[in-house]
């Protein structure tokens, strides 16, 4: 079965259209207005094996907040979509990387409980008119909808690029190890019998 999933946002402060393939690692199309933003979308799809399409407009003439919050929206509600009723799939992933002088890890359970533990600190603030403080309100609202429990820790780090870089890659690459099916699972891994 065929796990993908297509979201369509429009509110007066965005527009969105998103799709997710979370087994096709067919080129990416990625375009939310925000270049840094395309950029960590784009890492996102290659290190964690998965195809996105993403048109995205919004009010950034006030600022990047809205739009950086509702395409967290779309994303999480399309890898709940793309799950559908989880069956079969590894539940759990972790993953630490490294990028230059900062180590960052993440790991995160599809438990159905949105949950976010955020310990990222920047010493230096903007990066190519990106303002970092909205990396943790795009997974603020990725958890909320999509019910991943989700901790995101920075060991340490003081470029901020590298930093915001280094979450997203390890954030993929989890999510590549919790989606991937394991045959050894019948049904869903919980003893409950349900995420």
């Amino acid at each position: 079965m065929a796990r993908k999933a297509k979201i369509v946002r429009k509110t007066t402060e965005t527009d969105i259209a998103l799709e997710i393939d979370l087994d096709s690692t067919a080129p990416s199309n990625i375009d939310t207005s925000i270049p840094f933003l395309d950029h960590m979308l784009t890492l996102l799809a290659r290190h964690g094996f998965l195809r996105l399409a993403v048109q995205g407009r919004g009010d950034t003439q006030v600022d990047d907040h809205h739009l950086v919050e509702d395409l967290g929206i779309c994303l999480g509600m399309a890898i709940g979509q793309a799950l559908a009723e989880k069956t079969g799939i590894s539940r759990y992933g972790s993953a630490s990387v490294p990028m230059d002088e900062c180590l960052c890890r993440v790991d995160m359970d599809i438990s159905g409980r949105p949950y976010l533990v955020y310990k990222v600190k920047f010493e230096h603030r903007p990066t190519g008119g990106f303002d970092p403080a909205l990396v943790k309100e795009f997974f603020k609202a990725f958890t909320d909808h999509s019910g991943i429990t989700l901790h995101i820790n920075l060991a340490y780090g003081s470029n901020t690029h590298h930093i915001i870089e280094a979450v997203f890659k390890a954030f993929a690459r989890a999510l590549r190890d919790a989606v991937t099916v394991d045959k050894k699972i019948a049904g869903v891994l919980s003893t409950k019998g349900t995420l």
